[in-house]
């Protein structure tokens, strides 16, 4: 039973991280088009800081801590498909970890790409939630 409880807490934290990095890089989009100084670019600054430091960041932080519980409690330590799926876990937490130096980034006005970056950019996390879904539902390997 405290398998389960721990698969919904981390599955709950995966969405939450998830939701955070498909948002922040359309925040991004906005920014970028806002004037540097305005009301505008400062409120981005706010959301943008928020929805790292209070949602994306925890939620990362408790999803790979529930993951390795999961791991762990579940023996699926030398599982292909697991494997498979650190590997866009750990690109995903890279791609993180970019955004987070985006955040900074605009924070001090120094952001030097163009909307049409961000509009790329932001499809990655999604390619790879959905091969990260794919190997843990159909586990091929």
């Amino acid at each position: 039973m405290g398998y389960l409880w721990i698969k919904a807490f981390h599955v709950i934290a995966v969405i939450s991280w998830m939701a955070g990095m498909l948002y922040l890089p359309r925040l991004f989009v906005y920014h970028c088009e806002s004037q540097t100084g305005s009301i505008q670019s400062e409120t981005f600054k706010i959301m943008e800081r928020r929805l790292l430091k209070a949602i994306m960041n925890p939620a990362m932080i408790l999803s790979w801590v529930l993951g390795i519980i999961l791991i762990w409690q579940g023996g699926w330590i030398s599982s292909g498909w697991l494997h498979a799926k650190l590997a866009f876990v750990l690109a995903l937490s890279g791609v993180h970890g970019f955004l987070a130096r985006c955040v900074k980034d605009f924070a001090a006005d120094r952001n030097v790409r163009p909307a049409k970056f961000y509009r790329m950019l932001n499809e990655i996390p999604t390619v790879l939630m959905i091969g990260i879904v794919i190997f843990v539902i159909v586990k091929p390997f």
